[in-house]
């Protein structure tokens, strides 16, 4: 798949609207047929006589003779402002600047452009100056961070217009004390047609498997006379969290203008991350042979209810982001300071919880390990067939483990990487270039993990007299039993399972 992303620069032109009190009814075009006056800069504009309330700095997206496709899935934009120093009009320490913004479409170059969204934000300038400020230095440009400027969710039009206005008031002090601004720059960042194909085609292959061996799966337990473990539930859930992701929903945002998609995309991920990862704690809880409180999900509150309240937070997070970006697609978090301190300590709160979740799952995997270990001294004393097959179950019950260490570290990386992405545009120095074979590498893992779990875990349909099990097999029959044979007892659904279940009641 090509890389996920683009970015595109767009540099903003200077209108001029000398129409008093006219703003709703006229948007200003860069370029084309209907182009708005233009001015070079804002000598031009003093020596003209024109205020800055008269200006305009207007943006058409895409770029002239391209248009905007509903594969490009979502747009975000950033904006850098070009700040000139001058003695007379220092930017003052904290400056604020305040944007009048309005966002239109259309779909023909001859129709009227419709209005999407008008809001007035405030951006906090951070700048920078490396020169000492003298006379000498007029002219020079500060060094401005990147400030968030907009997020839309669906790209349903083809033509977009950005009108950009930084109205002057100096009794109220609006936009006074931001130094001389001589352009805006905006950054669109939308995702790539080619990419989003290969996405939705690995959904909509990915869906129907899941789907059937659940349907299977749940089928062999419904078989059975006991009722199903919580080790077979937990799995059944994570199967419906997985299919939930699955479910290639995204191919109406083709035909639909949906803004909410990322919003819906975010739910969904979330949803599959907690369960997951209570799965994980779950499992290697099931296994370990010196713990009585088994097959009861009240027995891991501890560990599922901080990876609950986690889950919460992040939803909530993403709620006073994404969730007021549906009705103002200007707003941002990251533009007050209380709103980047949140942001930043939930992200790197929930980076540190996951890496100490990653240690204390290492540190229950190797308890079952350890366990498991000291179970097989007591294997020379059976008989050859018998001790194959414990070997065999255990030999592969390990190397399940093993899989399940990777995908937890790999989902770990995953998840610390696509926060720092999000935010990169946002902090401004960091910048991280995930290719498209990592996500795409991240999501066939899971498919397949949950895949190979339901197969491995399913109870089986052959049924074992205890003669047979128990007993001095030939080596080929013995090598025939699965990871889940002999069902028929009550404890729980492998062999292994129940070598723990025993270890733990004896």
């Amino acid at each position: 798949a090509p890389s996920p992303t683009t970015a595109v620069p767009y540099m903003s032109v200077k209108c001029i609207d000398v129409r008093k009190n006219h703003h709703k009814t006229k948007w200003l075009m860069p370029w084309g047929p209907n182009h708005c006056e233009k001015i070079k800069d804002f000598d031009e504009a003093l020596s003209r006589q024109i205020e800055a309330n008269d200006i305009v700095f207007a943006v058409h997206i895409p770029l002239p003779s391209k248009e905007m496709s509903p594969w490009f899935q979502f747009m975000l934009f950033i904006m850098q402002l070009d700040i000139a120093f001058k003695m007379d009009n220092d930017l003052k320490e904290n400056a604020e600047i305040t944007l009048d913004v309005s966002l239109a479409y259309r779909d023909d170059v001859f129709d009227d452009w419709e209005e999407i969204a008008h809001a007035v934000e405030l951006r906090k300038l951070k700048c920078t100056f490396g020169s000492p400020k003298t006379l000498d230095s007029e002219g020079r440009h500060y060094d401005c961070d990147f400030l968030p400027f907009m997020e839309i969710g669906s790209v349903a039009h083809k033509y977009y217009l950005i009108n950009i206005r930084l109205p002057v008031n100096e009794r109220k002090g609006i936009n006074v004390g931001i130094g001389e601004i001589k352009d805006i720059r905006l950054v669109g960042i939308h995702q790539n047609g080619g990419f989003t194909k290969v996405w939705f085609a690995m959904k909509t292959f990915l869906t129907p498997s899941i789907l059937i061996i659940m349907v299977w799966y749940w089928r062999r337990i419904t078989l059975m006379t006991r009722a199903p473990v919580l080790l077979e539930k937990v799995i059944f859930a994570l199967g419906i969290s997985m299919t939930f992701i699955n479910i290639p929903v995204e191919w109406f945002s083709i035909g639909f203008d949906w803004t909410w998609m990322l919003l819906f995309g975010d739910i969904r991920q979330g949803i599959f991350y907690a369960m997951l990862l209570s799965f994980w704690i779950i499992f290697c809880g099931e296994h370990m042979m010196d713990q009585n409180e088994r097959n009861r999900l009240s027995g891991y509150w501890k560990q599922v209810g901080p990876i609950a309240v986690g889950s919460f937070c992040l939803f909530i997070f993403d709620m006073c982001e994404r969730g007021v970006q549906l009705k103002n697609p200007f707003y941002s978090i990251w533009t007050t300071e209380v709103g980047t301190e949140l942001a930043m300590a939930f992200i790197i709160v929930a980076g540190i919880c996951l890496c100490l979740y990653f240690l204390f799952l290492c540190f229950m995997v190797f308890q079952v390990f350890r366990n498991i270990s000291g179970k097989q001294s007591s294997l020379p004393a059976m008989s050859k067939a018998r001790r194959l097959h414990y070997e065999g179950l255990i030999f592969r019950f390990k190397f399940l483990m093993l899989i399940t260490l990777a995908c937890a570290a790999m989902t770990v990386i995953f998840f610390i990487v696509s926060q720092v992405t999000e935010g990169h545009w946002k902090w401004g120095d960091i910048t991280i270039q995930v290719n498209s074979a990592f996500f795409t590498g991240i999501y066939g893992m899971w498919n397949l993990y949950v895949f190979a779990l339901m197969f491995l875990y399913a109870p089986s349909h052959k049924n074992y007299g205890e003669d047979q099990s128990n007993g001095d097999l030939g080596v080929s029959s013995g090598e025939e039993l699965q990871l889940t044979t002999t069902i028929t007892h009550v404890d729980g659904p492998t062999e292994v399972y129940k070598l723990a279940r025993k270890e733990a009641q004896e």
